[in-house]
């Protein structure tokens, strides 16, 4: 689609939990579209939920945020900061007749109802204190506080073009007058949210289609404010593997979770990307094709489904691709945490491009390359059925070159090759000896590359021990 310029767009969590998988697809799409048409990319908190919103959380979503590398241009912008604005725009709103106080108690509004319930209609609220022309309103009640309603058209329809679902309309009839200031003054959602995308220019709205039920409240509000509407755009839910709503029996569903468990933002972007968005069979990609690419012409309307093991393998990936310095850094704590032992033990990046072929996870990484960090116990079964009469003088000779021989994985291997000839072995028959021997282990990466990281020193005492 074209877009108006300059483009803005803003991703406005409820500071009320974690930012979910969901929200940071939201925030990626806001974010890719600004970067692709050079515009702006706005963070909104919008905290006006005093019962369930929180500091911590608060915290919780810009440290996802930072993790992924989505950085805003503009904020974090706070509602609970902006009071004074909505009060002013509800003033605005009583002076023109577009909102008005309505004095009906909670109590009130629930019997009017029940009683439209009770007759086969959708529950809404009756307008008793809606201002019209030659209608009588009720004694104000002493000692109540008023709310503020907006004063929603009763004819014609809301329709919007959403870039993700198609035309919408929705009935007026379908909407009641909205609730925009409690009691006590503190404005509502969908006011806060009107007033703020009018007031910071926002152009595009993507967001989840639990929001879908909120855009035709929001819209009349903005005409009433005689301002631009932004294009909106609702983004299916992302489904389990078992096609239900992702929740918390599907494994992490906060995004810091994702880190924890070993996965790098890299990889946890180009997964977001392709949940509910294409490029052609494109699968892996860099942030700069994906915001190149990115439009909201390749949204897909149905739900898009989390699959684990994609993300497994997109991980993968990108830790091969890795810096070994930086995958270095970031498993050390993990491996200190498992009691690695660094002193005159090989280098940790040289370790992990031998070890980082196969690995699904950064946690996966960090227990592998334990071998080498840790003195090795070899369980006592396992070398009396290996280390044997006819290995031995193997071992032995290999031992005795080791100790001249060129430390290189090429020279190691010439004579591992040179002992297996003289005794007329296989190399399962030596290999496997030497892997218990030098790291307890049956099973590691090829055998004369464990013997050239670990170094001549470690690898002849060792042996020594078992010879």
């Amino acid at each position: 689609m074209t877009a108006r310029t300059p483009i803005r767009t803003r991703f406005a969590p409820s500071p009320t939990g974690y930012l979910h998988v969901g929200g940071a697809r939201t925030a990626l799409f806001s974010w890719a579209y600004a970067r692709h048409f050079g515009g702006t990319f706005v963070l909104r908190i919008e905290d006006t939920d005093l019962e369930r919103s929180t500091p911590e959380a608060v915290q919780a979503i810009i440290e996802g945020m930072e993790w992924l590398g989505l950085h805003h241009d503009e904020g974090p912008f706070y509602q609970m900061q902006r009071m004074d604005r909505y009060r002013e725009v509800i003033a605005q709103m009583l002076a023109a007749g577009t909102a008005y106080y309505c004095y009906s108690s909670p109590e009130e509004v629930e019997a009017m109802r029940e009683r439209q319930r009770a007759a086969g209609e959708k529950p809404r609220y009756d307008g008793t204190w809606r201002p019209e022309a030659g209608k009588t309103l009720p004694a104000i009640p002493a000692d109540r506080k008023p709310v503020v309603r907006f004063r929603n058209p009763t004819e014609g329809d809301v329709s919007w073009i959403d870039v993700v679902k198609g035309s919408i309309t929705i009935s007026n009839r379908e909407l009641d007058d909205l609730v925009i200031a409690r009691p006590d003054g503190t404005p509502t959602y969908n006011f806060c949210v009107a007033v703020d995308d009018s007031d910071m220019k926002i152009t595009h709205v993507i967001r989840g289609d639990d929001h879908v039920n909120n855009t035709p409240r929001q819209i009349n509000i903005l005409k009433a404010l005689g301002a631009e509407l932004p294009h909106y755009g609702h983004l299916p839910m992302i489904l389990g593997a078992d096609g239900a709503k992702l929740s918390k029996r599907h494994g992490a569903v906060s995004v810091m979770d994702y880190p924890a468990q070993g996965y790098l933002p890299e990889a946890m972007l180009n997964y977001l990307a392709r949940l509910g968005w294409s490029h052609g069979d494109d699968e892996v990609f860099s942030m700069e094709q994906f915001t190149q690419w990115f439009d909201l012409d390749h949204l897909t309307k149905s739900p898009a489904q989390f699959d684990p093991e994609k993300l497994d393998w997109i991980n993968n990936h990108y830790i091969k691709q890795a810096d070994n310095t930086r995958l270095a850094g970031l498993i050390k704590p993990m491996m200190e945490s498992l009691g690695a032992q660094f002193d005159n033990a090989p280098d940790l990046a040289a370790v992990i491009a031998l070890m980082k072929e196969r690995v699904k996870t950064l946690n996966e990484l960090a227990v592998t390359a334990m071998l080498f960090y840790r003195q090795p116990v070899p369980d006592a079964a396992l070398l009396t059925q290996h280390v044997t009469d006819a290995t031995k003088p193997a071992l032995a000779q290999y031992a005795e070159l080791l100790k001249t021989v060129e430390w290189s994985k090429e020279a190691l291997s010439a004579a591992l090759k040179e002992v297996l000839a003289a005794h007329k072995l296989k190399m399962p028959q030596l290999a496997m000896p030497l892997r218990l021997i030098i790291t307890g282990q049956l099973q590691t990466p090829s055998i004369d590359a464990v013997v050239e990281l670990f170094g001549r020193e470690v690898i002849l005492a060792r042996l020594a021990n078992y010879l």
